[in-house]
């Protein structure tokens, strides 16, 4: 892996989800991690779906070698080719349950080594793999984490499955907010340039976003991004947070960690500039 110092810098001014200029630096996407190992109360994944801009969606599932050969092609294409600084992986599961990811990982690395590479993660097994994350020369790592209290995740997460177990509750909430939180602070010492994805989610977990941002900026994330719910699944009945309060919200964790407010909550195919439409590969 880079020096800790090389990585930050190629982030900072390559990729656009962590404040590069986003309107000149694109990414792609590469839906190649099906498998997930918890259950989001807001999350619903399609494997189908060309019609909707929201993570955990995809129009296709690619294998790595697929995924190898869309690179290629958007790479040799003759507008797209000169945006492109990075290559992700978001899902439509979590990467970190899918083997597929790291050989995919492999696999552009070898014929594209100059694009900046990342994905976004849960974390729950964060900590297991991350020798394996540290093998793939990473350049940036997203972990989303929504608590910090256990009681507050039991009402976020509906299942989580470690080492072949089912957690629900309490429990599962609490190996996932360890693990989540041993895992930030292990890839940051490994030089990863780290964002949080936390996911606000108004009259439950509101509390726990500064305690989130407190203790994320103590283990060496970056930046922190929050995001509006997008009402789906067991919380529908969540309505997204105004504009007017997420920004509040923002604005009184700035002063702790700074705060990223271009996100897109993009497709898990996602392909071009961030603000130019989330079109899907």
């Amino acid at each position: 892996m880079s020096s800790p110092t090389c990585t930050k810098d190629r982030v900072v001014h390559g990729h656009p989800c962590f404040g590069a200029n986003r309107h000149k630096n694109g990414r792609i996407h590469l839906a190649v991690a099906p498998q997930c190992n918890i259950k989001c109360g807001y999350c619903e994944r399609k494997h189908d779906c060309a019609n909707e801009s929201r993570p955990g969606v995809t129009s296709k599932l690619l294998s790595p070698q697929q995924a190898l050969e869309k690179v290629r092609e958007i790479m040799a294409d003759e507008q797209l080719g000169k945006v492109i600084k990075v290559v992700g992986i978001a899902g439509p599961g979590d990467p970190l349950a899918n083997d597929s990811t790291f050989e995919t990982f492999r696999l552009i690395k070898a014929e594209f080594p100059e694009l900046l590479f990342c994905m976004s993660t849960n974390g729950l097994v964060l900590p297991d793999r991350i020798k394996e994350v540290a093998e793939i020369d990473l350049h940036s790592l997203t972990v989303t984490i929504n608590a910090v209290d256990p009681v507050i995740g039991a009402q976020v997460y509906r299942h989580v499955i470690y080492k072949g177990k089912h957690y629900q509750g309490e429990e599962g909430a609490a190996i996932l907010i360890k693990n989540q939180f041993e895992g930030v602070r292990q890839a940051a010492e490994l030089g990863l340039v780290i964002k949080i994805n936390t996911v606000l989610i108004p009259g439950v977990n509101d509390s726990q976003i500064p305690l989130i941002a407190e203790k994320v900026s103590q283990i060496g994330a970056f930046v922190m991004n929050i995001m509006p719910i997008i009402p789906h699944a067991e919380l529908s009945h969540i309505e997204s947070p105004t504009s007017e309060y997420l920004e509040s919200v923002r604005l009184a964790n700035e002063r702790v960690i700074a705060q990223f407010r271009g996100c897109q909550q993009c497709r898990a195919d996602a392909v071009g500039l961030i603000g130019a439409g989330c079109s899907s590969l």
